[in-house]
């Protein structure tokens, strides 16, 4: 009983540590730098969630803090409403430095991975990020539209990684205000 008691303690702890673990079988990037990650993402497309649904122009800003961490101000477009949506958060790096794995909170202490999957290594100019499962996944870019060749380089990646290409959204970014 004592030993099930501990169990029962812990089970919260492992939870939202398995939120900010890699889906098996991917590996973030290495080599990653954070200073020239730093900035505005577009996003190009997501799988749904009910965080972002609705949304269009939606984009990412980070901007790294004075004690390390990245402030994350994710803004878009709610149609329905017409209205700007904007949720600020904190990043911080998981493990080593270079390696492309982050935890995002945007609820105080909890926190879900931001795992970078793909990237261009040369320019940051786009990347595939995943979540803690292959529930969630974004393609980033720092321009509104992505070349076709790229786009379908990331969607066989994807699909490779073994993510349902067939239910991503594909996000508008249209608006001359974004």
């Amino acid at each position: 009983m004592r030993h099930f008691r501990h169990l029962l303690l812990c089970w919260p702890l492992l939870l939202l540590a398995a939120c900010t673990s890699v889906p098996d079988g991917i590996t973030p990037v290495s080599h990653f730098q954070l200073d020239r990650y730093l900035g505005k993402w577009y996003e190009i497309a997501r799988l749904d969630h009910s965080f972002e649904r609705g949304l269009s122009d939606v984009s990412a800003h980070y901007r790294l803090q004075p004690d390390g961490s990245v402030e994350v101000v994710n803004r878009g477009y709610n149609v329905e409403k017409g209205a700007w949506k904007e949720a600020v958060g904190k990043a911080l790096m998981i493990g080593d430095a270079t390696q492309g794995s982050l935890k995002v909170s945007f609820f105080g202490p909890f926190y879900g991975g931001y795992h970078i999957a793909a990237l261009d290594e040369q320019e940051y100019r786009w990347s595939l990020v995943v979540g803690p499962s292959r529930d969630y996944l974004w393609i980033l870019s720092r321009e509104r539209h992505l070349p076709p060749a790229v786009r379908e380089q990331l969607l066989a990646k994807a699909k490779q990684m073994g993510f349902d290409i067939s239910r991503l959204i594909w996000v508008g970014q249209d608006r001359p205000d974004a």
